[in-house]
């Protein structure tokens, strides 16, 4: 078993030993683009999100050097036609850049000092090739494939841990594109090597406008083609989990579901689920791995309005974003779009592609940007510890402090509100009640007129919290908001609820003499105590 080259299948076999969701059905995939056009593939996705795991599969599935027809025979991949015309038929490459680049850290020779490790392992493995004083590494596997007529499956973990680690412009950054240039886009290279699978956090990266590996078909965060299943968990594969050990579905998607990837509209943290079955707890597992500071520096820049695309996204909102600018180098980011584009590669923002806008997928982000953006200088901090007050204030029934608590929103945000003017007031109760997000599930709804919102927040399980229904009024007065809310009979909204629920309602008066002035009336109702709604006032999805 050599280091970088028949390596075998003990990754795999470590993997299929513990909880092993079943993702076998992408070997087929890459089993099409074998020997074709398609054969150079780069597959980019966020931390914790198996890459290493899809890596060490490939590798135990093509490596010839091993049997492994055992660990695949219950997969999906062993019901598929291409199953047998591949296994373990190939000399497999395996280069994990990551650990590579951890051994020679700040030198710029690590191209070369990385080549001649792979030239030393493969020339220990096949010590009857002849080589030359200046071999590089294509030469020496073009002429073992020439010899013995077979080609090399060559697997790039964390291809971009150099991009990463170096600046553009510095030698090592150079030097190891014009290697990978040099492997790849040589005209040798489709007699070399029957596949290559590449997979990182970010594609291929560009210069100027094209990539500067244009040979490969690249799958990504933001067009995963049809590899968007392979991200991260489904639906079912959760279900699965959940039955199995007897975890709460709700909980779960609550926290880790949540990404759109391509046409998948729910795709999980794998890494993460897996870490709460097996713990028995849903939480934060983000900040034992992650880019915490690399997300801070980013969002502490504040490009072009960068803050208010956050606020809005922390209370629950979407932003457009352009990713096509982007030149998939963490250290090139010029323009508010750059930002966003990083944090879709990091895994902090889902991208929905077809609206092209990107949001915080589920509590554990959300909580985990929180952090990321604490150490800035920022009010965003102080917002959201407001938003904690008034949520405690709310509850406690102190009209108000609830009023002033929602007219510093309003006026802090005011670059919010100009360019949402269609949502303007519900963002203002979007953003004031974010905090109350990790203890209920809010639903936002706007009413026809002038943009009059409303939130209904319903108390998540095991939270002993009565239901709030909030009503925001213009140019009235806060009893008129109550009276909407009982006249609109929004119990329809809390038909499951059995507990109290508290109705806010908010007046906010734009003229006058003391300007901008809110209002507020909160009242207690238990929900028995309510008149049965009238059959006109419910609308047919309730």
């Amino acid at each position: 078993m050599g280091t970088y080259i028949n390596i075998g299948n003990s990754a795999f076999t470590r993997a299929r030993n513990t909880e092993y969701i079943d993702k076998s059905a992408l070997i087929a995939v890459v089993n099409d683009t074998l020997d074709t056009d398609r054969c150079f593939s780069c597959v980019s996705r966020s931390r914790r999100f198996g890459k290493s795991m899809a890596a060490s599969m490939l590798c135990a599935y093509y490596d010839k050097s091993c049997d492994s027809r055992e660990l695949f025979a219950d997969l999906e991949i062993a019901k598929m036609p291409s199953f047998e015309q591949h296994l373990n038929k190939y000399r497999v490459l395996y280069l994990d850049l990551s650990k590579l680049v951890s051994l020679f850290k700040d030198n710029e020779q690590i191209v070369s000092l990385i080549q001649e490790l792979v030239i030393a392992d493969v020339r220990a493995a096949f010590p009857d090739t002849e080589t030359r004083p200046y071999d590089t590494l294509s030469d020496i596997l073009l002429r073992i494939s020439e010899k013995h007529d077979e080609k090399f499956f060559l697997i790039v973990d964390e291809w971009d841990a150099i991009c990463r680690e170096f600046q553009p412009g510095d030698k090592a950054m150079d030097s190891y594109i014009t290697w990978l240039r040099s492997m790849f886009k040589d005209i040798n290279a489709s007699r070399i090597f029957a596949g290559v699978y590449m997979t990182g956090i970010f594609p291929v990266k560009k210069y100027k406008t094209e990539s500067a590996l244009n040979n490969f078909w690249e799958y990504s965060m933001i067009d995963p083609g049809e590899l968007a299943g392979h991200f991260g968990f489904r639906r079912r594969e959760v279900e699965y989990l959940c039955r199995k050990y007897g975890m709460d579905y709700a909980d779960m998607a609550v926290w880790y579901d949540g990404y759109t990837i391509g046409d998948e509209p729910s795709i999980f943290n794998p890494s993460s689920v897996i870490k709460a079955v097996q713990r028995h707890r849903c939480r934060s597992y983000w900040s034992a791995t992650g880019s915490y500071d690399q997300v801070a520096n980013y969002i502490n820049m504040n490009i072009h309005g960068l803050k208010d695309d956050i606020i809005l996204m922390l209370a629950g909102g979407r932003c457009h974003v352009d990713t096509t600018g982007f030149a998939n180098d963490m250290h090139e980011v010029h323009t508010k779009d750059d930002v966003l584009t990083v944090l879709i590669h990091l895994g902090y923002l889902s991208y929905d592609w077809n609206k092209e806008e990107c949001f915080i997928p589920n509590m554990e982000v959300r909580k985990e940007m929180a952090n990321a953006i604490k150490s800035n200088n920022w009010r965003v901090a102080e917002a959201i510890d407001n938003s904690r007050r008034l949520l405690q204030d709310t509850l406690a029934g102190n009209e108000e402090a609830v009023a002033k608590g929602i007219e510093k929103v309003h006026e802090d945000e005011t670059s919010i509100l100009s360019y949402h003017d269609e949502n303007s007031l519900s963002c203002v109760l979007s953003i004031a009640y974010y905090a109350a997000r990790n203890d209920y599930v809010i639903h936002r709804e706007l009413a026809s007129g002038k943009g009059f919102a409303d939130l209904v927040l319903i108390p998540r399980r095991h939270v002993d919290r009565p239901a709030i229904v909030l009503e925001l009024k213009y140019a009235q007065n806060a009893e008129t908001a109550i009276a909407q809310i009982k006249r609109k009979n929004y119990i329809g909204k809390v038909a499951e609820y059995t507990g109290e629920i508290l109705f806010v309602g908010i007046n906010y008066n734009k003229e006058g003499v003391e300007g901008k002035k809110h209002t507020c009336r909160i009242e207690k109702i238990v929900k028995g105590d309510l008149p049965a709604p009238s059959v006109s006032a419910i609308r047919p999805s309730e």
